[in-house]
């Protein structure tokens, strides 16, 4: 007896470890049987919350889903504005599950690949909607949060919403807008080629302006020089009169010793050079002064 008790007891304890299902926090379950999801009375699909639950063992299990926020980061998406130009514009949703049943259902049993690819495309249809209203500027500078506040609201309100994937978008943010690399290029090229024209008319107005203020300056100059020419003659034609006058005062109290100085200062003048040459008689009258005086 006691042989077969110990393998019953076994038994009893892998069935009821079978059968015990633990929720962990941050998550949700759905029970299974025969891997149909189980409802309630009102066809409800039943959600079981963290904690403790149980399951008929080979019968039921349980489907475990993430009930925490997730994020769908892609890459950067072609997008045409109003104007017909081409935007990059590289986005990331928030989101999470809102109605776990219809999750499971339509993801193909709750594959997270399969609703990131239907909330992807979602929301890009979303975006392409939103940027074909509204100019780059707008999306640049201007109505960019308007823009992911109308996405968020039409994603989980409007037609085709992810409500039908039992999603519900928390946020959708607009990370980086890019031109193409061809639509780069030509507005380079044209915003250079704008560039060089305004800094060509800057710096043809910039030697214009200079060229009339270093007119006005060598006119001042000029006017200044000539003012001061004029004043430095009139001094020196008035100092030369007085040193003049000076001298005629001076001299004629003795005209022998002006004649004296002035007889010095044409020695001086006619000796600097030894080179200079005069044939004069020894009795010239130039020679006076150096003649010994008569007794």
């Amino acid at each position: 007896m006691r042989k077969f008790l110990f393998p019953v007891i076994l038994l009893i304890v892998a069935v009821l470890y079978s059968s015990i299902v633990v929720v962990t926090e941050g998550t949700r379950g759905i029970m299974l049987r025969f891997n149909k999801v189980q409802r309630d009375a009102d066809n409800k699909v039943v959600v079981y919350e963290p904690g403790l639950h149980f399951k008929i063992p080979l019968i039921d299990s349980i489907k475990v889903l993430d009930a925490r926020i997730r994020t769908l980061d892609g890459s950067a998406t072609r997008f045409v504005t109003v104007e017909k130009k081409d935007l990059l514009v590289d986005s990331y949703v928030k989101w999470k599950i809102s109605d776990f049943g219809r999750f499971y259902t339509s993801t193909g049993g709750g594959d997270y690949g399969q609703a990131a690819s239907l909330l992807s495309r979602k929301v890009n249809d979303r975006l392409r909607s939103e940027i074909g209203t509204r100019t780059i500027k707008d999306i640049v500078s201007g109505t960019r949060g308007e823009l992911m506040e109308g996405a968020k609201k039409a994603l989980n309100s409007g037609q085709d919403s992810t409500a039908e994937l039992g999603i519900e978008v928390v946020d959708v943010r607009v990370k980086q807008i890019n031109l193409p690399d061809e639509v780069s290029s030509s507005i380079y090229q044209r915003m250079r080629a704008e560039r060089d024209a305004v800094a060509r008319e800057h710096r043809s107005q910039g030697k214009e302006k200079a060229a009339f203020i270093q007119a006005d300056v060598d006119r001042k100059v000029t006017l200044i020089l000539a003012n001061a020419n004029k004043t430095a003659q009139e001094l020196r034609g008035s100092g030369d009169a007085t040193a003049a006058k000076l001298y005629s005062d001076a001299f004629s109290q003795n005209p022998q010793f002006f004649s004296f100085i002035r007889s010095l200062k044409a020695y001086e003048t006619s000796f600097a050079n030894s080179d200079n040459m005069m044939i004069l008689k020894p009795n010239s009258d130039f020679f006076r002064f150096m003649q010994t005086p008569n007794k």
